[in-house]
């Protein structure tokens, strides 16, 4: 058995180590987290980076080089010390050095961008507001002062606002930036298989949470938004938002306006092979739900069990059919550790070395907007008409996702 820290020696070796002759180069990637600390977001995602990744269970090397990193903050257990010294990357006291390494213009390949953890205010509304419209238009501002943009990955939402999330989204279209952005949840393994075939019609769909409502609350509207992309006319938008909360949840299920939902959360809730109470109302603790409405009609409910233990499940009904169609997004029972931010790492490196996103950076923008827009309902009361969302995109015909 590798210990921890002998995997890290021997990993630092082989990222040190020369490339064979006629090898590929690496495209050499710069770093920029908030801050990197052990199982932090910088630590899942980067740290593969560094030292490779088991996407369908196979360890497969790094086939980029990260060169260079900021960090935004430095945490009483900072990392980055360590893995400069261990991986031979150089860490840059501002973004722009570490994207143009210390130079007048940008000097590396690709950029990927965390904006997670780290010790930054929250509202009253409990939104956590990291900085990541501020961070990320210092990369814009090296790529309009370059002249040109490299790949970008951008982790989780764009924004807790909806004003600065599609401020950088058509900034960084403007500069034509390669980019994609988003949660771990679509990429990991689905129990069983589901991948809802392009041009379905759909008329109904759930998904089922846990956790934190603003950082937990957009893995599951990701989770959700994955799948019913691929519904026949493809994404247009959403009409309408609303929060529901503790006891009104289960009276809005129980009426008519969403009583279409309780059959699909029931089957979502039984889908979950980790789940701790074997009803849905036994697991609800200080429930939080989404109901969303689409532009097309589609009907979304997602919904927020408390604070730990219910993972991230889906369900939705096809227009017309009584067949119900529902999976587990993880393994069950589980496998090795967070194994959905092997996925994630996997797509990322498929666009630093191809140039190409691997699923839209659009499915983001509109579930930005929407977890957005959804705290907007919280603090009014009542639901919000979303006319701004009308994000429309098409999915990939092939969607990279997990399968062993």
């Amino acid at each position: 058995m590798i210990h921890r820290r002998q995997f890290a020696q021997l990993a630092a070796g082989a990222a040190a180590a020369p490339l064979l002759p006629g090898a590929p180069k690496k495209p050499r990637v710069a770093a920029v987290v908030t801050e990197y600390r052990h199982y932090s977001h910088a630590d899942v995602i980067v740290g593969r980076l560094l030292g490779g990744n088991s996407a369908n269970g196979t360890h497969h090397p790094p086939r980029t080089q990260v060169v260079s990193m900021y960090t935004d903050q430095s945490p009483q257990q900072d990392m980055a010390p360590d893995l400069a010294a261990r991986f031979g990357f150089r860490r840059f006291p501002t973004i722009r050095e570490a994207l143009t390494l210390g130079g007048d213009k940008l000097a590396v390949d690709a950029v990927c961008f965390v904006g997670e953890h780290g010790n930054y205010p929250w509202n009253d509304l409990g939104q956590h507001l990291y900085p990541r419209f501020e961070l990320f238009n210092q990369i814009l501002d090296v790529y309009e002062s370059s002249g040109r943009s490299v790949p970008t990955f951008f982790d989780k939402h764009l924004s807790y606002s909806w004003e600065k999330a599609k401020g950088l989204y058509d900034r960084a279209a403007k500069l034509k930036v390669p980019w994609m952005a988003g949660s771990s949840i679509p990429v990991t393994i689905r129990t069983p298989l589901l991948e809802i075939p392009l041009e379905t019609p759909l008329e109904a769909a759930v998904g089922l949470g846990y956790g934190p409502h603003d950082a937990y609350g957009f893995h599951l509207l990701e989770s959700m938004q994955c799948m019913i992309e691929r519904r026949a006319g493809g994404e247009t938008g959403i009409a309408q938002v609303e929060w529901i909360d503790g006891d009104a949840v289960m009276n809005w299920l129980a009426s008519d306006q969403g009583k279409w939902a309780k059959p699909l959360l029931d089957e979502a809730h039984g889908r979950n092979g980790n789940r701790k109470a074997a009803t849905l109302e036994q697991a609800a603790n200080k429930p939080v739900l989404f109901s969303l409405r689409y532009k097309d009609g589609l009907k979304a409910a997602g919904l927020i069990l408390g604070s730990s233990g219910a993972d991230w499940t889906f369900a939705c009904r096809r227009k017309g059919a009584a067949q119900v169609d529902s999976t587990f997004f993880g393994l069950t029972p589980r496998g090795r550790p967070l194994p959905h931010f092997d996925g994630m790492v996997h797509c990322i490196e498929d666009m630093f070395v191809s140039g190409k996103p691997a699923y839209p950076v659009e499915r983001t923008l509109l579930t930005t907007g929407a977890l957005a827009l959804l705290f907007e309902s919280k603090k009014e009361r009542r639901a919000i008409d979303t006319p701004d969302l009308s994000v429309v995109y098409r999915a990939a015909k092939n969607t990279f996702f997990q399968r062993a």
